[in-house]
């Protein structure tokens, strides 16, 4: 279980991110009009719509819903710039943020693993 801490720690501060990859796939004037979640659809990934014409694309259901303290993230992050043009700096903050809970999410299962393995609470 050594690592996770430090892990966890570094995807939360945007240290790392992990291999996961979101896209900004087309150009617009980047305006939060709306924040709204597209399921994956066949072979098209999951989709979080800023405005009529552009997207962040390939943002799993799970890492959409992840709540910290009782906020979902990934939407709550847009919503509070709505009515703003994300800067090229949040466009590029923005992937990196649903990277981390994807990898988040992943540790997460890792470390219940390992709970379940040693037996369970309380550890021994």
């Amino acid at each position: 279980m050594l690592g996770f801490g430090k892990d966890l720690v570094d995807l939360h501060l945007l240290q790392q991110s992990g291999p996961f990859h979101v896209s900004f796939p087309s150009k617009g004037k980047n305006l939060v009009d709306e924040v709204s979640y597209e399921p994956p659809k066949g072979k098209s990934p999951g989709r979080v719509r800023i405005n009529e014409e552009q997207w962040f694309e390939n943002v799993p259901l799970e890492v959409w819903e992840y709540h910290v303290g009782g906020y979902q993230v990934c939407e709550k992050w847009l919503k509070d710039r709505k009515g703003r043009q994300l800067t090229i700096e949040e466009r590029q903050i923005y992937p990196k943020i649903v990277a981390a809970l994807h990898e988040t999410i992943r540790i997460q299962r890792e470390i219940d693993e390992a709970i379940a393995a040693a037996g369970g609470w309380p550890l021994k």
